[in-house]
């Protein structure tokens, strides 16, 4: 996110941003332990404005949103930057996908799986 600018460019409407720092451990019997982004916390100190019905996480690993699996959209990872930042469009893509969800009250039942169609 530091090398798309997204907390110094205007253009951008983020919330906020939960980076490895905000990760914690759990034990899953298949896994083992495995860190992940609990959105429970943002739940818990931000109710008024946020609940499993209105959030979306983003990440290029899926494990990171176990605990939330309904909240979470894999993408693709955005490597080499200076060789891919031209050809890169899954953030473009992704626009077209919130403008839709955005729409909805509860996001709850959609399958994030195959969220580029």
């Amino acid at each position: 996110m530091q090398e798309l600018g997204v907390s110094t460019n205007a253009n951008y409407k983020i919330t906020f941003m939960l980076d490895s720092a905000a990760m914690i451990t759990v034990h899953t019997p298949r896994r083992g332990l495995i860190d992940v982004k609990p959105l429970g916390v943002i739940w818990g100190k931000f109710s008024e404005y946020y609940s499993k019905k209105n959030t979306i996480m983003f990440d290029d690993i899926g494990r990171n949103f176990l605990m939330n699996p309904q909240n979470g959209l894999k993408i693709r990872p955005f490597m080499k930057a200076h060789l891919n930042r031209d050809k890169d469009k899954e953030l473009l893509k992704l626009t077209q996908y919130l403008k839709e969800i955005a729409k909805l009250d509860d996001f709850l039942d959609l399958n994030h799986k195959h969220w580029e169609r």
